[in-house]
């Protein structure tokens, strides 16, 4: 009975390794290289919303820094992060399971998309409801240092999640 007791001990992870390391935005930057200031100039002129939304024109915008330098230390790491969701793909019951998570509200859709270091590109089993994306978000899983591109962005990183749920002020 000792025995197993301490071979259980020895083989199973301990309580303190399922809790997510919580990551600010600033960390996706690594030291040393160039802060990007957010360009928040809005892509679309709403004085002419009814041009807008009859279709979008002109060039989709540039996005800053596409190939930003990411923190490889955070390879395989279980991280928290909060956002907000850019949907890539919406399901026909109206849930999004393919999305970036964006430092700020609008980013890749009113306004550029900022640095690639600054976008993760999430995959989810459950998704969320599209109409529920006005509000920041915690994600919770496995952090890859992987680069995607989509549509929207080039991504710098990738994460599975494992948990979504809304971001509040503590």
């Amino acid at each position: 009975m000792r025995r197993a007791l301490l071979l259980l001990l020895l083989i199973a992870p301990p309580l303190w390794a399922g809790e997510p390391r919580t990551l600010e935005w600033p960390q996706l930057i690594p030291e040393g290289a160039p802060v990007i200031v957010p360009q928040m100039t809005p892509l679309h002129d709403l004085s002419q919303l009814s041009n807008a939304l009859a279709g979008e024109s002109g060039p989709a915008a540039q996005q800053q820094a596409p190939d930003a330098p990411v923190v490889k230390a955070l390879d395989g790491q279980q991280v928290k992060l909060p956002g907000y969701i850019v949907p890539l793909e919406v399901s026909e019951e109206g849930r999004t399971t393919e999305f970036l998570l964006v430092p700020y509200y609008g980013a890749c859709i009113h306004v550029p998309p900022p640095p690639s270091n600054q976008i993760v590109h999430v995959f989810s089993e459950i998704g969320i409801k599209v109409e529920e994306l006005y509000q920041p978000y915690w994600i919770e899983g496995p952090m890859q240092v992987k680069a995607s591109s989509s549509e929207l962005a080039e991504a710098g990183y990738q994460m599975e999640a494992e948990k979504i749920y809304a971001y509040e002020l503590q």
